[in-house]
């Protein structure tokens, strides 16, 4: 019989030797725990080079997907890929499905996603404040489909419940949520902006559409306000203060003013885009007179359509905005990012005159 004084010891034993099997298991294959890097499992991605596809079948195993991708050059070791599945406990948890890997990917990134089902190669980010140009490009240059075919799969017809509140003839710009998206092999651009507009639609029922009935806004209206407040915020915490001076200066019938505005008039020139970016920084006074609808410097209240496409904290900031009486705010020199907001012109330009020496005073 075994003494109980030697339960433990043998319990220690155990794990001990199954650790040392790990570590054996590990350290037999290339690109291993026990590496120079152990931060990685292979060798580093190629992620601006070539993408293979891999397919992953109902009923494979851990091995034959191991063997699929170490074979296409994927990973460096299938046997690796199948001893880390077995680890992680997602050996029989395999999803099926067209994979698009980077050659020379983790062993470890490559469970991760075929046990979450994630068939993209990369997650893409649509940043806020992004105008659908912007984003058409992001789209051709991750190569998951040219700008051209996204540009002219905004003009389909789509179901989301929202699009009922919008006029008739208005453009998706605004309606394209900003996300990070897993977009599966071989997307088409209707699905993609179906699925941007899905995502919006969520948080229309969810979180916008209860405040905005009370808020006196349509919903075309509140976004284009969160459009040019996604482009003025810098700080998180001042979204709604913007957003309460441009709600003030509309109730008052002063005219906006928001450069945001012009930086999206003026880039409607291809050539303008091509010397300065789609928002130019440094605006000029014949910029600022531009003849467009969108010049806010001109023309009084809101302009026909959203600039860009906001987040929802954005648009939460036009539904709740501070209640404040500021008029008036000047972005600091100091590279903080915040501003110094006023009530009156007064106070406007001698903030602006202490930004302009470098002064950030309290608001």
């Amino acid at each position: 019989m075994i003494g109980t004084r030697s339960v433990p010891f043998l319990t220690a034993f155990g794990i001990i030797v199954m650790l040392g099997i790990g570590v054996w298991l590990l350290s037999g294959t290339p690109g291993t725990l026990v590496d120079d890097e152990p931060e990685r499992f292979g060798v580093t991605p190629q992620s601006d080079g070539p993408t293979v596809a891999i397919s992953v079948e109902e009923g494979d195993s851990a091995s034959d997907i191991g063997e699929k991708l170490e074979q296409a050059g994927v990973i460096q070791s299938a046997r690796l890929f199948t001893v880390l599945a077995a680890l992680m406990g997602v050996g029989s948890n395999l999803e099926a499905g067209n994979y698009v890997f980077s050659l020379g990917e983790t062993a470890l990134i490559a469970v991760q996603r075929i046990s979450q089902g994630r068939t993209s190669a990369f997650g893409v980010t649509i940043r806020e404040g992004l105008r659908l140009e912007e984003i058409a490009e992001l789209l051709e240059t991750e190569n998951i489909v040219p700008a051209q075919e996204f540009v002219g799969a905004l003009s389909e017809p789509y179901q989301a419940s929202f699009l009922g509140a919008l006029p008739e003839g208005v453009t998706l710009e605004g309606f394209l949520f900003p996300a990070t998206y897993d977009f599966p092999f071989e997307i088409s651009a209707v699905e993609i902006v179906d699925r941007m507009l899905a995502a919006f639609d969520q948080r229309y029922q969810e979180s916008i559409s209860v405040p905005l009935a009370s808020s006196g806004l349509t919903l075309l209206d509140a976004v284009t306000l969160a459009s040019i407040v996604e482009r003025e915020a810098v700080l998180p915490e001042e979204r709604a203060l913007i957003a309460a001076v441009f709600l003030n200066r509309l109730e008052l019938g002063i005219a906006l003013q928001a450069d945001p505005t012009v930086q999206y008039a003026v880039a409607n020139d291809p050539a303008n885009v091509q010397a300065h970016g789609y928002w130019k920084v440094d605006l000029t006074e014949a910029d600022l007179a531009i003849e467009s609808p969108y010049n806010t410097y001109v023309l009084p209240g809101l302009p026909p359509a959203p600039i860009a496409n906001p987040g929802l904290a954005s648009i939460m900031a036009v539904l709740r905005p501070a209640t404040t009486g500021y008029l008036y705010f000047v972005a600091c020199q100091d590279g903080s990012g915040r501003q110094i907001f006023a009530e009156t012109l007064d106070q406007h330009i001698e903030n602006i005159a202490r930004a302009d020496r470098g002064e950030c005073p309290a608001s």
